[in-house]
Parts: C-alpha cells; sequence; structure tokens
C-alpha cells in the first residue's frame, strides 16, 4: 500500500515541516487557536496556519515578469489586463524584461532587483519559473504567479519539474500560486453589492465561470483563488486565509485533487470553528473522474469513500454540479440562522404542493403538520375544501388580492415552521406578480428563510428579474432540487456549527501506555499471525476471547480444560489471511477426543498446503452476537482512517461500511454506525436482544488510538468478526489481521 502524504516522514522530520510552515505565515494571523504549533501523538500539525494573503489580493507594488505589448503574444493580453487590475488596485506596476526598454508606455527594468521598491507581487509570464525564482528571493518579492504549464498535469518529467520548482520556492521563502494557473485572481469585481460575499477556490479557472457570474444575479464575491497544480498555495490554505475574512459568508470550491489531506482537514477545521459554511465539487467519484482529474492538475484524489467522509466529519458540503454550488454557497453565504428545521411547502397548486412535498421528505426535511389551530386560521382566506396542514393549497386566487400576504404571514408566524418553500412553476400574470411580491414583502419582516422556485425557462420576466433578484432576503432558484438540496445544507450546516467541538483539541500530544506493549509487537514489512495481532489489541484494551497457544495434541487437550468446552481451534501463522476458507478453523469442539483429532487435522492441512504455523490458538467460543469489523486502513492522502461496519464472512460481499479519518470522538464514531444499511441489527430484530452499541463504541475509539499512535507501523488492521453481545456484555474480537509497514 501506498503511505500518505506524511507516512515517510520521521517525527523529527514532521517537526522541522511544522516550523516552516509557520514562519512562512503572518507573525500576526488571524485567529489561530491557542496552541497553534502543537503536534500531535504522531508528530503532526494540530492546527492550521493562517497564511496572510492580504498582500497577494491586493498588493502595493506588482512585477510583471516577462511584460509585453507586442500585439498577438498571450502575454501582451496578460500584461493588459494586469495594468488595468493594478489600477483599480491603486498597486504601482513594474513591466520587467531584459530586451525591452518600455511596455505599454512603462519604463520596463531588466529584472526585479533594479525595480526602486520591494515588490508584493511578482507575475511571471515566462515559459520556466525556476530560473526566475532565485532572483524574486534576492528582492525579497512575497509572492508570485505562473501561469506556466507542462508540469505534474503532463505526467511523470512534469512532475519532476514540478518538484524541483517546489523545492525552490520551499527555500525561497516566497509564496507561489501555480504553476498552471490563470488570470481568475485579477478579475474585475462588483463593488456595489452588499451583504456576506462567496470566496471561491477553483482548480479549473473554467469551472469558476458560473459561480463568478453570480455577480449578476446581485450576489457579491470577494475573492477568487485559481490554484493549478499547488506547487506552493494549495486550497487549504486559501480555506484557512478565507474563513478569517470577516466579509466571507461562504467558500465555494470547485477540486480536482488534493495536495495534502492532512492540511485540508485543519483548514476544514478552522472554517468549523469560524462557523463559515464551506461548498466543495470534488473531482474523483469515479475511476473515469480520478483519472481525468489526475491528468489536468497532476494530484492525488484518493480513495473517494474516505474524501467523502472526511468531508462530511468536518461539516464540507459536497455537491455534484456547478449549479448547485452556485445556489448553496449563494444560500448559506446569505441566509440568517434558522430560528426551526420545520419546511413548509405552500403554492397555488395541490399537485404542485404534493409533488414538491414529496420531494422534500425524500431529500430529509423535516415537514411539520401545522397545527388544528393553524389551520382554522388559515381555512379564514383558503377554500376549506383545500388542505392546509402542509403542503399547503391556496386553490390559485387568494394570491391575487389581501388575502395573499395574510396567508404567508400566518405561516411564518408559526413556531415549528424555519423555512417557507414557494414553487412557481411558470409565470400566470398578474397573479404571479402579486405573489411573489408578497413573498418580497413578507421575507423583509421576518427571520425564516423564504424561498421561492421560479420555475419559468425563460428567466427574462418582470417578476423574476426585477422582484425576486432585487430582493437580498429572499432566496431564489430555478430547479427544486437545487433548492431543496441547498435548503437541506443550510439546516445541516447551522446543526453542525452549533455542536462543532474540535476533534484536534481533544487529540492525543503525548503516546499511551499501550503504545510502548503494541510497539514492541510490530515486525517491519510483515503480517502478524493471529496470536500476535490480539496480543496487539490487548495492549490497547480491546477485549480477546480466553485462548491459549499450543503446539502438540496434548498441549491442546490441556488447554481446552482451562479454556472451557466448547473451544473453537484454529491454525495460528503469520501469512494465514483466510483460514475458514483453507479449512484452518473448527469449532464447536467439546471432547478432549475431537480437541486432538482437530489439532492433528488443522497441522496437517497447513503442511499440505505449504503454511508455516507458529502454533494452534484454542479459544474460548463466543456465540450470540453481532459480527462486526473494525479496522485500520491507510489512505494516500489522509494516512490512516478508521472503518466500521458489518461483519463476518459476507464483509466483502456487503461492503456495508463507514470510515472516519482520525482524531475524531464519540460522536463520530456513533455517527459512523448511523450510516450502516445494517445498523437495525444492532438494536435487535426477530427477538434477538439489542447489542451493546457502547462497547462497539469504545472498541471504534480504541482502535483509533491504536490508529493515531501507530499509524505510520501498521498498514492494516482487521478485526473480524468483532462479537458484539448483548447490551451491557461487552464486545469480544475473535479474530484479527494485523499488517505492518
Amino acid at each position: 500500500m501506498l503511505g500518505s502524504t506524511h507516512g515517510s516522514l520521521t517525527t523529527d522530520s514532521r517537526r522541522a515541516r511544522v516550523v516552516a510552515c509557520e514562519e512562512r505565515t503572518s507573525p500576526v494571523v488571524h485567529g489561530r487557536p491557542a496552541g497553534a504549533g502543537e503536534l500531535d501523538v504522531s508528530g503532526r500539525p494540530l492546527y492550521a496556519g493562517v497564511p496572510d494573503l492580504d498582500r497577494f489580493f491586493r498588493p502595493e507594488s506588482v512585477a510583471v515578469v516577462g511584460a509585453s505589448d507586442t500585439e498577438g503574444r498571450p502575454s501582451t493580453g496578460i500584461t493588459r489586463q494586469l495594468l488595468s487590475w493594478a489600477e483599480r488596485m491603486g498597486a504601482r506596476l513594474y513591466p520587467v524584461h531584459p530586451t525591452r526598454p518600455s511596455v505599454f508606455g512603462l519604463p520596463c527594468a531588466a529584472s526585479v532587483s533594479d525595480l526602486p521598491e520591494q515588490i508584493d507581487l511578482a507575475v511571471l509570464l515566462v515559459s520556466d519559473p525556476l530560473p526566475v525564482i532565485e532572483e524574486l528571493t534576492t528582492a525579497k518579492v512575497k509572492f508570485a504567479v505562473s501561469f506556466a504549464s507542462g508540469f505534474a498535469e503532463t505526467g511523470e518529467p512534469g512532475a519532476a519539474a514540478q518538484a524541483r520548482l517546489a523545492a525552490a520556492v520551499e527555500r525561497s521563502g516566497i509564496r507561489l500560486l501555480g504553476p498552471n494557473t490563470n488570470l481568475n485572481a485579477f478579475e474585475r469585481f462588483r463593488d456595489d453589492l452588499d451583504g456576506p460575499a462567496i470566496a471561491l477556490i477553483t482548480q479549473s479557472g473554467h469551472q469558476g465561470r458560473p459561480v463568478f457570474a453570480l455577480q449578476e444575479l446581485g450576489v457579491r464575491l470577494s475573492h477568487w483563488a485559481p490554484t493549478g497544480n499547488e506547487a506552493d498555495l494549495e486550497t487549504a490554505d486559501f480555506i484557512s486565509y478565507f474563513a478569517e475574512r470577516p466579509e466571507v459568508g461562504a467558500i465555494a470550491c470547485y477540486i480536482e485533487g488534493l495536495k495534502d489531506g492532512r492540511s485540508f482537514l485543519l483548514a476544514a477545521d478552522r472554517a468549523a470553528r469560524r462557523g463559515v459554511p464551506v461548498v466543495a465539487i470534488k473531482v474523483g467519484r469515479t475511476e473515469t473522474g480520478a483519472r481525468t482529474a489526475t491528468s489536468h492538475t497532476g494530484k492525488l484524489t484518493g480513495a473517494d469513500d474516505v474524501v467523502d467522509a472526511a468531508m462530511r466529519q468536518f461539516g464540507i458540503i459536497r455537491v455534484d454540479g456547478l449549479d448547485e454550488l452556485q445556489d448553496t454557497a449563494t444560500l448559506l453565504a446569505r441566509a440568517r440562522a434558522p430560528r426551526a428545521d420545520g419546511v413548509v411547502v405552500y403554492s397555488i397548486s395541490g399537485g404542485t404542493g404534493a409533488h414538491v412535498a414529496d420531494l422534500a421528505a425524500e431529500a430529509g426535511l423535516r415537514l411539520p403538520l401545522l397545527s388544528e389551530a393553524r389551520q382554522a386560521e388559515l381555512h379564514q382566506w383558503i377554500p376549506p375544501y383545500l388542505s392546509v396542514a402542509n403542503p399547503v393549497d391556496n386553490g390559485g386566487h387568494p394570491v391575487g388580492d389581501w388575502r395573499g400576504r395574510k396567508i404567508i404571514d400566518s405561516i411564518l408566524d408559526d413556531p415549528e415552521v424555519g423555512v417557507l418553500i414557494c414553487p412557481v412553476t411558470g409565470p400566470f400574470p398578474p397573479l404571479s406578480d402579486k405573489l411573489v411580491q408578497d413573498l418580497v414583502d413578507a421575507a423583509e419582516h421576518t427571520d425564516k428563510l423564504v424561498c421561492v422556485v421560479w420555475g419559468s425557462p425563460v428567466g427574462t420576466e418582470a417578476a423574476y428579474r426585477e422582484t425576486l433578484l432585487g430582493s437580498s432576503r429572499v432566496a431564489t432558484f430555478r430547479t427544486v432540487t437545487n433548492c431543496l438540496t441547498a435548503v437541506r445544507a443550510h439546516l445541516d450546516h447551522h446543526r453542525f456549527a452549533d455542536g462543532y467541538r474540535s476533534p484536534f483539541d481533544e487529540a492525543p500530544r503525548t503516546p499511551s501506555p499501550s503504545f510502548r506493549k503494541a510497539r514492541a509487537l510490530m515486525r517491519p514489512g510483515e503480517q502478524l499471525s493471529e496470536h500476535a495481532a490480539k496480543q496487539l489489541l490487548r495492549a490497547y484494551g480491546i477485549r480477546v476471547p480466553r485462548e491459549q497457544l499450543v503446539t502438540s495434541a496434548a498441549a491442546a487437550v490441556r488447554a481446552a480444560g482451562l479454556v472451557g468446552y466448547p473451544v473453537v481451534m484454529k491454525a495460528s501463522g503469520a501469512r494465514i489471511a483466510h483460514k475458514t476458507e483453507l479449512g484452518l478453523v473448527k469449532i464447536g469442539l467439546t471432547s478432549a477426543s475431537q480437541v486432538r483429532d482437530a489439532y492433528r487435522e488443522l497441522t496437517d492441512i497447513a503442511r499440505y498446503e505449504g503454511i508455516a504455523l507458529d502454533g494452534v490458538l484454542v479459544c474460548q467460543m463466543v456465540e450470540r452476537g453481532v459480527e462486526m469489523v473494525v479496522g485500520i486502513g491507510h489512505d494516500r492522502l489522509f494516512g490512516p482512517t478508521v472503518t466500521v461496519g458489518l461483519g463476518g464472512v459476507l464483509v466483502e460481499v456487503l461492503r456495508d461500511a463507514a470510515v472516519r479519518v482520525p482524531p475524531f470522538g464519540e460522536e463520530q464514531a456513533r455517527a459512523m454506525l448511523l450510516e450502516l444499511r445494517g445498523r437495525p441489527l444492532l438494536d435487535g430484530v426477530r427477538g434477538r436482544p439489542p447489542a451493546d452499541v457502547d462497547a462497539l463504541v469504545e472498541v471504534v475509539l480504541r482502535v483509533q488510538r491504536m490508529a493515531l499512535e501507530l499509524g505510520d507501523e501498521i498498514a492494516e488492521l482487521d478485526i473480524n468478526p468483532l462479537m458484539v453481545l448483548p447490551r451491557g456484555q461487552g464486545a469480544v474480537a475473535l479474530d484479527a489481521l494485523a499488517v505492518c509497514r
């Protein structure tokens, strides 16, 4: 298995890396948690440093290296755009070119070191930025941008070139955006829009265009970071920075691959601490998407189930389409915190209301029935034969007069209601004009969320373009699906943020006594026998059956008497992965003669199969429980992972499992169980008693501690089956497999 980004680093080298990271951030950082710079038990950083990117986004001095004014050259168009951008920013721009006396009428310096002041930002319009880095270092330039392509996105030779560039930048102290980036950071942002803004991060500039275009609908954008190949500055740096910006209401990301999983989680943790929502598209759900993303930006995409779990773990809202990214980020940036999680669907058509209510319930939204008193009040204005329980059907006519506003206010006045969704399937003036005006007016006088789905395919109607888009209080959508996705994300985000406790605050800083015992059992590069793997579990306080390892039939009989009949006998060896399939397990043995025969049969099979044994295990037989699997894996991006799922012989067939990236707490361990399709088995089915879920959670947390402390030394651990006994009786690891790194 491949190691994570951190996997091959020693503790000392990790510490050096963290110190280097801290030195490259501003000495005055934005709200860094107390103890920033601390390391966890495995030597990884516990908190994200926040790079001071103020001078990148708003520099006072800019050098354009390779500037040109020769028409027809790509660098000329870029130089022209940068001149316009610098003028808007109030920045002084200096063209730099070794052979040109001037560019667009500005005197041209031969090198950055010849410029009259220290440069905040150098834009490199050269095909190979590496030779320029040393010059920028000497001139003490703070930031650089490289548009050059031909690096990691092109394959191994390009990846090697990018590695050389990254090493040079690391030595220099300069912060570099790119290579293989573009001009998106230097776009013209509207400065006439108010309210919380969306900050945008993309690895493909074209994929950010729909979000940038939201400005034309009145949605404010504050920044755009096109990260490209991320030789230095990465998505995580910008998430950390944007999370501290007071004007940012939400962060929207288009991610093709992550440079470093740990950095990404630390940045997500910082945003979660601040309550800033992060909405992300992450390419790589399918093998085709993952392969294409790698060819584009040269990043590791990671196993998608791990990426998905890590995002949920830290509150990142993952969406699939650019339209969902637009709508969800907009709602999260602009909507106030919900007063309640109840959703009411209000329409002029019973069919429309029923359809949208169906979709809302399927999306996981709660649609409370309105009280009888509330329904009676609504029937003052709505005919009695129409349903007003939820969805609310007004029949059409009441929206055309004074009754329309009364109905909306009454619904919003209900304490169970936090969100009102009104689908308008198509324009029907003048009723639709009056309806949306009433909704806009009501939204101005409530602290609850009012959403309108304008279903017309035209989109040029005044009710939409002027009334709805002219309101900063009404959330307007073009599709029901996007509306429900955004509302669900809005409610989930605030529920998550209200109860968020950073797992990094409680992550262990020093090794446990278990670590020293367990480490003595490790055998680098080898698979442990079941007996040795169970000793590893014992070291971490995980219960295993009574058992003895024996090397003779007579010893097996004595062991069975001590363990207590009935017993299970299993061959134990370092290279046995699937004992059941090989016939190397015997269960339900109740006599000395059965034990002697089983010993001879097990050793004969092992000899025939050429399997080396360290002995035969005589084990207590444990019955009547739910078979689960708990284990440790290793992800290329995130490092050690912990998995829990349904176990036993069908584990690979059912594939019903949940995964998390350490560190995490008890709440996340319990959330893992709720994700399992087979979760009802733990509650007791067909007369079986409920299982000891608390004991199962405790095992998951102990395995997580093992992953944190031994993550660089253990490649794989499977406890399968972990027999979860009836409530109050605990859980027992019946079998275990461990592979050392």
